[in-house]
């Protein structure tokens, strides 16, 4: 699989792209102003601790509270911080398989947080998941510094190789040397791009590593409460260490100043690879060179269609995501059976990359096109597996039911592309629907006899958008005319192009 990293960098925003095999697989996007946090550890105070809810909130200087759950929490949290490597030594090393990359998700709470943590005591924590909607930051005392071979995990005694080297051989090496370098008490996961790598450059990371490490508890303890300790990089430089792995053959970017930037930092961490990384100076805009700006419009819609005729319509509401499979214009060529199988099939392929590809987390569901045989469930939820393998982020999927419905999820950290583009449309108020144009004439009918019963004025002048104008001039001028003879009163109709549909005003002249 050939890939390549292509960036757009200007003064507003830095857009980052993957593409694999030729096609866009991830989208990146990093706003003045706006930078992301995850991976970014502070400093923070203890404001309010909940032990209904056996979680606690933390000021770390953010417009909200982040909140922090009590298997987020470090068992020796009052004391991490002070630890030398000694007292490291003494502490217990965790069960085979206790511990893994995700480690918050991991660890199960024995002590209740209201033991753990006091209201006004000043903790260490690093932000595991943005602020999401009306959400604050999830946070964790386990903190993980990442570096372009390995990361580094101070709280816990550990070994982690990545699921996605998977020569047995190999992974034994890794550990070896891992258990070789690494100082007691602590942790460390092998990332993906150490493979085959030598001892000297695993040693280097995380040295490297060790060093960030220091500094950080320096600046812990002579900084204030609620401060930022330890900002992660840039979209740029972390496009660089997490994403050029042996598979990219070349990093286009169009920033002089960037570009420089990286071959600078990759003089530290990947030398032999500054020659894969080139500078764009062409007079079209990047993205418009490499056909990225039309799929990135793409990523956007609600309505995918696949290479057979069939569809997919992904909607996002506020607790979940759901895809609904249809068939569309695909009629098949055998049966029924066989059509649907194909379909699903190929929906299955197309859900897992646009996943990928519009960063969607949280609970999924996917409503699949009713299959009869148990066997083709099956298929497609295996295909559903196969094709999310590539996907770096986690992902948990329950066997289809007999409805053809899949329950998954997909970790979040960050918000997801549609989100990031765009905002709650102020026509709709994100409804994705408006009143028809005969509802709100009869709603502007109702308004005037109450408005009538109420003040008994002589005139009436009626303002709407002019399609709703339109309607009640041409189809209700019998009600219209009905209500003044009645009522003794004169009724004007006032187009305004500026007036949305379901918006009128109706006032007393």
């Amino acid at each position: 699989m050939s890939s390549e990293i292509v960036m757009d960098i200007s003064e507003r925003e830095t857009r980052l792209v993957l593409k694999e095999d030729g096609q866009v697989v991830e989208i990146h996007i990093e706003r003045k102003g706006e930078r992301g946090i995850v991976g970014n550890i502070y400093k923070g105070r203890v404001i309010k601790v909940l032990p209904g809810m056996q979680a606690a909130f933390v000021d770390i200087g953010l417009p909200r509270a982040a909140f922090l759950y009590v298997g987020d929490v470090h068992p020796q949290v009052h004391d991490l911080n002070f630890m030398t490597p000694e007292d490291r030594e003494e502490q217990p090393e965790p069960e085979e398989g206790q511990i893994h990359e995700d480690l918050s998700e991991q660890m199960q709470p024995f002590t209740p947080i209201e033991e753990l943590l006091q209201e006004g005591e000043d903790i260490l924590v690093q932000i595991s998941k943005e602020p999401l909607g009306s959400k604050g930051a999830r946070i964790t005392s386990h903190i993980s510094i990442p570096g372009r071979h390995l990361v580094f995990m101070p709280t816990v005694d550990h070994i982690g190789i990545s699921r996605r080297i998977e020569n047995e051989q190999e992974r034994q090496r890794l550990k070896d040397i891992i258990t070789s370098v690494k100082p007691p008490g602590y942790g460390v996961i092998v990332r993906t791009v150490s493979e085959h790598e030598s001892i000297e450059k695993l040693q280097a990371d995380l040295t490297f590593l060790q060093g960030t490490w220091q500094r950080i508890l320096e600046k812990e303890r002579t900084g204030p409460a609620c401060s930022l300790i330890y900002e992660d990089l840039d979209l740029c430089l972390r496009g660089v260490r997490d994403l050029f792995t042996e598979d990219v053959k070349r990093l286009v970017v169009d920033s002089e100043e960037h570009y420089h930037r990286i071959l600078e930092f990759m003089d530290t961490f990947m030398p032999s690879l500054k020659p894969c990384v080139e500078l764009y100076d062409g007079e079209e805009p990047i993205f418009d060179k490499f056909d990225i700006e039309m799929e990135l419009n793409k990523a956007l819609g609600r309505k995918v269609w696949l290479k057979s005729g069939g569809y997919i319509n992904i909607d996002f509401t506020e607790a979940l995501v759901a895809i609904d499979v249809n068939t569309g214009r695909y009629v098949g060529k055998r049966n029924l059976q066989e059509t649907i199988l194909k379909t699903n099939l190929e929906a299955a392929r197309e859900i897992a990359y646009q996943l990928r590809l519009r960063n969607i987390g949280g609970i999924i569901i996917v409503d699949f096109i009713d299959m009869d045989r148990p066997t083709d469930r099956e298929k497609v939820t295996n295909a559903l597996q196969e094709a999310l393998k590539r996907d770096k982020q986690k992902t948990n999927i329950l066997k289809i039911s007999e409805l053809g419905l899949v329950q998954m999820t997909r970790k979040r950290t960050r918000e997801s592309l549609t989100r990031t583009l765009c905002e709650q449309c102020p026509y709709c108020e994100g409804k994705g629907f408006v009143k028809s144009l005969t509802t709100v004439c009869y709603e502007i009918l109702r308004a005037i006899s109450k408005d009538i019963s109420d003040t008994m004025s002589e005139t009436i002048r009626v303002t709407a958008h002019p399609e709703v104008a339109k309607l009640l001039y041409e189809q209700e001028s019998e009600q219209l005319e009905k209500i003044q003879k009645q009522h003794n009163i004169t009724i004007q109709l006032n187009p305004d192009p500026n007036f949305f549909q379901e918006q009128y005003e109706i006032a007393n002249l």
